[in-house]
C-alpha cells in the first residue's frame, strides 16, 4: 500500500484551515461564495497553489476582484494558517481560479447538444423510413 507523502497531507490541511479561515474571518465585501477545489504544495514547502471556484455567476470582472481580494488576504491567511498548523515554515500562498469546473460544465453541455441534435436526427430518418415502407401504393 502506497503512503502519502508529506505534501499531500500538508496540502490537505492547508486546505481545510483556509476553507474554514476564509468562510469566517475575511470580512472582504468583494469576497464572493469561494469554494477550495484543491491545494498543491511544492517539494520544499516553499510554495502553496490553492485553486478556487465560485459558486453562481462567473463571469471574469466577478472571478477577478475574488482573486484580487484572497491575495490582498493572503498574508493574513498564512499568519493565521501559522498558529493553527504545527509547521517549521508556512508555505506562501498563491492563489488561483480553478477554471476546470467552467470547463467541464461547457463540455457537458457540448455533450448534451449533440446526443440532442442525434436523437431528432435518427427521429427524423425513422418517420421517413415509415412511410415508405408503409405498404401504400406510389405511382
Amino acid at each position: 500500500m502506497q503512503e502519502f507523502k508529506r505534501t499531500d497531507r500538508v496540502a490537505d490541511q492547508l486546505q481545510k484551515e483556509l476553507a474554514v479561515l476564509i468562510q469566517r474571518e475575511v470580512k472582504d465585501p468583494r469576497l464572493g461564495m469561494v469554494t477550495l477545489s484543491s491545494v498543491s504544495v511544492s517539494r520544499d514547502l516553499g510554495y502553496a497553489d490553492v485553486y478556487f471556484t465560485l459558486l453562481g455567476e462567473q463571469d471574469p470582472a466577478r472571478v477577478k476582484e475574488n482573486l484580487q481580494a484572497l491575495r490582498r488576504a493572503g498574508g493574513f491567511l498564512r499568519s493565521q494558517v501559522a498558529r493553527r498548523v504545527k509547521l517549521r515554515h508556512v508555505p506562501e500562498l498563491r492563489f488561483h481560479y480553478d477554471e476546470s469546473v467552467v470547463r467541464g460544465q461547457q463540455l457537458s453541455s457540448l455533450i448534451d447538444e449533440a446526443v440532442q441534435t442525434d436523437r431528432e436526427r435518427h427521429a427524423g430518418q425513422e418517420s421517413d423510413d415509415g412511410d415508405e415502407s408503409g405498404g401504400g401504393e406510389r405511382r
